[in-house]
């Protein structure tokens, strides 16, 4: 598809979302040049409200979001200019003949429409969008993740898209797909002869992926409550890194190629009985604790009631392919955690002779290649190294960092929000960063066999302090195997 969008619509325009990361990262590619002159950004919600009204709200956010030096009066007037509105109620489902009228003559090119809205309004929306003419053939529409809370609601609300919208034309969004350490993940496995021999159960031992976030439901209380750790993130954030780090090479890095790797994968991911959620997975719940010196309440305490919803959760899992045959993966996300921390841990076997044992170094320790997502976007490998010296005493080898910071080698580039690229691959009718629906199904069909072990079994959350790093059964889980969580 390389048909470019004339106009964009916003659905979910004067929400948080918008006003945080999508009108900020719009803003930083026209003022980087990266928008055609004759693209109209169209903002949509329930409000009634004029053009100056909303391009005010507009102006205040990118004041608020962004830095002082991106943020240039002249360059903010020619963006402003490019933004309309139109109020669409979609929950009552007015407001569509409006925004058909107000485009008029510009539906003689594409429109993407990109939903920021609750996943509930995706199928109503995209049908209203068809009723008032908007779905036109070469129209395409973004959505915000989740794509449901199931693998049937998943298919219902695809259908639902997909009786207006060509699977072609339908972008699902993971904004962690658009950070730049995600994506250099493939550049890592694919572009580097160095790793790629070794990146199967012949060489590597085990693999940890920990997302853990310091914050609690932080105004979400309505969203998160029923829905928990395993839906929020393991779901689509930590599925989708699983599925770039243990698939298969693509052909190429074309949208078809590599989704259909990570559809492979996924659906190799070995699905979770009632006897394999009690030994390879935990739930919790923190208490009141603190983080970051500062004491915050419980998890009941700020929902206001008691709750079985986990936020946190530690999975042990198994990919059943030739590849990865016995290799466990170490999954775990929590909120209230120590610090704000995003990354992957690849631990390698240890040589299978030391031939330093009778000079000193009885014991190796084995590779370990430890990628950052965030806050600090960069890639380090453990290795083994001689200290420098005589050796009258016996050879002495200790473990030694090379280290690969993104933001030193690449200091003259600027940091891109993860929502500029994806909205410009948007634009631009560029598919790889999203997610297709096989994909989603894929994940979901894994998901819902751990939600229905846990409910066979009725497993309820463990506490743990608000500040830690989870329940001590989380430990357990991982050291009952020789190994730790990387801390």
């Amino acid at each position: 598809m390389s048909v470019k969008v004339g106009t964009l619509v916003l659905f979910g325009a004067t929400g948080d979302l918008a006003h945080r990361m999508l009108f900020p990262s719009l803003y930083n590619l026209h003022m980087d040049g990266l928008l055609a002159d004759t693209l109209t950004i169209v903002g949509s919600g329930r409000s009634q409200m004029d053009c100056a009204a909303f391009q005010a709200q507009v102006r205040a956010a990118l004041t608020e979001h962004l830095p002082g030096d991106r943020v240039e009066a002249p360059v903010v007037e020619t963006f402003l200019q490019r933004i309309d509105y139109c109020a669409v109620d979609a929950g009552k489902g007015t407001g569509y003949d409006d925004l058909a009228a107000l485009l008029g003559p510009r539906m003689d090119q594409p429109v993407g429409v990109y939903l920021s809205t609750p996943p509930s309004m995706f199928g109503p929306i995209a049908q209203g969008l068809a009723a008032a003419g908007i779905a036109c053939a070469e129209c395409r529409i973004a959505m915000e993740k989740p794509i449901g809370h199931d693998l049937a609601s998943s298919r219902e609300v695809n259908e639902q898209v997909g009786s207006a919208f060509a699977e072609d034309h339908i972008f699902r969004i993971d904004h962690y797909l658009g950070k730049e350490t995600v994506q250099n993940l493939l550049a890592l496995r694919f572009a580097n002869m160095l790793f790629e021999p070794l990146w199967n159960a012949r060489a590597i031992d085990h693999v940890q992926i920990t997302v853990a976030e310091t914050v609690g439901l932080e105004g979400r209380v309505s969203y998160y409550d029923g829905v928990g750790a395993l839906k929020d993130m393991v779901q689509n954030h930590m599925l989708q890194l699983l599925a770039i780090i243990a698939m298969e090479p693509p052909a190429n890095v074309g949208s078809t190629a590599v989704r259909d790797e990570k559809v492979k994968l996924l659906r190799s991911l070995r699905k979770m009985t009632a006897e394999d959620v009690k030994a390879h997975s935990v739930k919790g719940q923190y208490t009141a604790g603190a983080v970051n010196g500062e004491a915050v309440a419980g998890y009941a305490d700020e929902l206001g009631r008691p709750s079985n919803t986990e936020t946190f959760v530690a999975l042990k899992a198994f990919i059943d392919n030739w590849r990865w045959k016995g290799v466990p993966f170490y999954l775990r996300t929590g909120k209230r955690m120590p610090r704000r921390q995003s990354e992957v841990l690849i631990q390698f076997k240890p040589v299978p002779h030391n031939i330093f044992a009778r000079v000193g170094a009885p014991k190796l320790d084995a590779n370990v290649m430890i990628i950052n997502l965030q806050p600090e976007e960069n890639i380090r490998v453990k290795v083994m190294a001689k200290q420098p010296g005589l050796d009258r005493e016996g050879v002495k080898l200790r473990e030694v960092n090379l280290d690969v910071s993104l933001s030193h080698s690449f200091a003259g580039e600027r940091r891109r929000i993860a929502y500029e690229r994806l909205l410009l691959d948007f634009i631009e009718g560029e598919q790889t960063l999203f997610v297709r629906r096989d994909e989603v199904e894929a994940q979901w069909q894994w998901i819902d066999s751990i939600r229905d072990a846990w409910a066979t079994v009725d497993m309820v959350p463990q506490s743990y302090t608000a500040g830690s790093w989870g329940p001590s059964s989380a430990i357990a889980l991982i050291e009952r195997d020789g190994a730790s969580w990387h801390d």
